[in-house]
């Protein structure tokens, strides 16, 4: 595990993305091709903004991404579907050679689907956000850590869904859909390299927890320090309650 902590959230997504560009790179001169995890969500902006601009082989990258609200269009403002769209695919110079969509059905032939694509070769990096309540893609806690298949159908908890509501995606709490497809913990700990970009004070708490606690699934993000190869990236805010808890140092 390596935290590092930046003095803003821009200078944290330039350096994840740099860090990303490198590692695609290298995937595609051994293997022809890379194979790129995304989160999305109101944290990664920074990230994106400096992705879309990487002289990444991007005709050589199959992107999946984590999870798809259950039963949301791909129209609808909060749909991550619309989000990569927008803010990643639609702004690269070239196109990718591939998405593979979460689209939130959440039928087994939908899901084993999903599963077959996932895991026709591994994953050379998984980009891995943290939510307020420490989730890790939509496995809220308590996040079931032994499930051995990609995707699964989740139910959000409260915590979740009012932070999907509070950085304004939804108009209402009721507005949230209460289910999602999301991967599934194992899956993400599939990924050769995990970088997580965690800026803002709203995840001050959750980086705090994430760090100090043992490996719990009440704690889901608990489980990234488990993976021989994880960068945590931080903004001074989000860095700020563990620093003072002594749990990181500069």
């Amino acid at each position: 595990m390596k935290v590092i902590v930046h003095k803003t959230t821009r200078d944290a997504g330039r350096m994840c993305a740099s860090e990303a560009c490198v590692l695609l790179n290298n995937a595609i001169a051994q293997n022809g091709e890379a194979r790129l995890l995304v989160s999305t969500g109101a944290s990664q902006f920074a990230l994106f903004d400096s992705l879309v601009c990487q002289p990444v082989d991007w005709p050589h990258v199959t992107m999946f991404h984590l999870d798809e609200y259950c039963g949301l269009s791909q129209h609808h403002p909060a749909s991550f579907r619309l989000y990569l769209k927008q803010r990643f695919i639609d702004r690269l110079p070239v196109p990718l050679k591939r998405a593979v969509w979460v689209t939130g059905e959440d039928t087994p032939e939908a899901l084993a689907q999903l599963a077959a694509e996932v895991t026709a070769a591994p994953m050379d990096l998984g980009l891995i956000g943290i939510g307020e309540n420490a989730h890790i893609a939509f496995n809220d806690p308590p996040a079931d850590f032994e499930t051995t298949s990609p995707y699964i159908v989740v139910t959000l908890d409260e915590a979740c869904r009012k932070q999907q509501h509070g950085e304004g995606w939804f108009p209402t709490l009721e507005d949230v859909p209460a289910r999602a497809v999301s991967m599934s913990v194992r899956q993400i700990l599939a990924c050769k390299t995990i970088f997580s970009l965690v800026p803002h004070v709203a995840k001050a708490r959750a980086v705090y927890c994430a760090l100090q606690a043992e490996v719990t699934p009440e704690i889901p993000a608990t489980i990234l320090k488990t993976h021989p190869d994880w960068t945590l990236h931080l903004d001074e805010e989000s860095a700020a309650m563990a620093e003072q808890h002594g749990l990181i140092a500069r």
